[in-house]
């Protein structure tokens, strides 16, 4: 933030600009923040030249186009809407994922506990068999991310171990991915992106989905219970 302790103490400064949040939960600073870092990324390999001019070119293209993807997202969400009417009430979800979208996969969950104070757990997928499948009963609510084509075999099999344990499954994959539906039960289709870009698109349903969730709660969205939006304690 401009004027902010931070900057004046740092060196060099880069602004996401994001607009002021109320919202003691952020959202939009995640995704600008890791649009920042994506350009950062881009730069230093361009300059230690380790990143083929096509594809760095590619990517920005496609970097530009994530606002209007992200629209198309926004205006797609009844599958959310169907399971929350169905969990509104679950005390606990798993967010799953590997790769890339293991690492959304957490923020989804952290999303869930800050503002529909719904107990949520983040695994990476691969590790399911180390104790996780153990709390999978009937009907647990799991949300698993299947963006990244280089493991969706993988990820399809975790899934079905989930599924074999009687879990209630949404899924979110990339557009025109029809495999995933034949293993889930809920599906959120994203368009297609770069897979590196993925995670810019995966968290706006899971950030929807948390949202959503604390309004049919009675939850106050915007001042989350004992959270504050700035800290002053170490």
């Amino acid at each position: 933030m401009a004027d902010s302790s931070i900057a004046w103490e740092a060196d060099y400064v880069i602004y996401t600009w994001a607009c002021p949040e109320i919202a003691v939960a952020s959202t939009k600073a995640y995704t600008t923040q890791l649009t920042c870092m994506y350009l950062i990324g881009l730069f230093l390999a361009q300059a230690r030249d380790t990143i083929a001019e096509s594809e760095r070119v590619a990517i920005i293209k496609e970097l530009k186009k994530l606002g209007d993807k992200v629209s198309v997202i926004l205006n797609n969400c009844a599958v959310i809407d169907q399971f929350v009417d169905i969990y509104k009430d679950a005390p606990n979800a798993f967010f799953i994922g590997r790769g890339l979208d293991q690492t959304v996969a957490m923020e989804g969950a952290l999303k869930l506990k800050e503002i529909s104070y719904i107990h949520a757990e983040s695994y990476a997928a691969g590790e399911l068999k180390h104790c996780t499948l153990a709390l999978i009963v009937e009907g647990f609510p799991v949300i698993a991310l299947a963006t990244q084509q280089n493991l969706f075999e993988k990820m399809v099999s975790n899934i079905k171990e989930v599924k074999a344990r009687d879990a209630t499954v949404m899924a979110v994959a990339m557009a025109g991915i029809e495999e995933i539906e034949k293993v889930v039960d809920h599906v959120l289709h994203i368009p297609n992106t770069h897979p590196l870009l993925a995670p810019v698109l995966t968290v706006v349903p899971l950030q929807i989905l948390a949202y959503r969730m604390a309004v049919v709660r009675g939850c106050d969205v915007d001042q989350s219970r004992n959270l504050a939006k700035s800290v002053t304690v170490e």
